[in-house]
């Protein structure tokens, strides 16, 4: 039972990270639905997001290996978690902001809902940026920020470049 208490935060990372994939999945496909033309820079867009969230899974091992250690190696951990979040969030953000321009998508959010939205992706990434400086002091709340984003994803909306209610 001492090793099956040692690797409950392998496990709750597991499960982070297999939510922030599905979310992950679950809002590309809500932002991408109402794009009429694909360009180049979007194919390159996708790529960059692509490459975070194919990051996650040995970020995630990582995590797992060094958690119950807590010392440098598990905050390094943790800041390599939350910069792979980062990057997954900016690449996520650029995608959105290339919807926000130009005759991409079938029915364009209206200007005046440009900066709430996004806020709201801004808003993830901010508190990666936190959870990582957080991880130099204490790896734990590190951790729980980042988890608390994955909760505030899960039920949070993610803005449609359609202006229309996503379902």
């Amino acid at each position: 039972t001492d090793q099956l208490h040692e690797k409950w935060p392998a496990f709750l990372a597991y499960l982070i990270s297999f939510f922030m994939i599905g979310i992950i999945w679950v809002n590309h496909h809500v932002l991408v639905r109402s794009i009429i033309k694909v360009d180049r820079l979007l194919l390159f867009l996708n790529l960059v997001l692509l490459l975070f969230v194919v990051l996650i899974p040995p970020a995630t091992a990582t995590v797992a290996d060094y958690f119950s250690l807590h010392d440098w190696s598990t905050q390094v951990a943790m800041m390599l978690y939350g910069g792979v979040f980062l990057g997954m969030s900016v690449g996520f953000g650029a995608i959105f902001e290339w919807t926000l321009h130009g005759h991409r998508v079938s029915r364009p959010l209206p200007p005046e809902r440009h900066w709430p939205a996004r806020a709201r992706f801004i808003g993830g990434g901010l508190v990666y940026v936190l959870a990582i400086l957080i991880a130099l002091v204490n790896d734990v709340a590190s951790f729980v920020l980042i988890a608390a984003v994955a909760v505030y994803y899960i039920l949070e909306r993610t803005p449609s470049s359609a202006g229309q209610d996503d379902s």
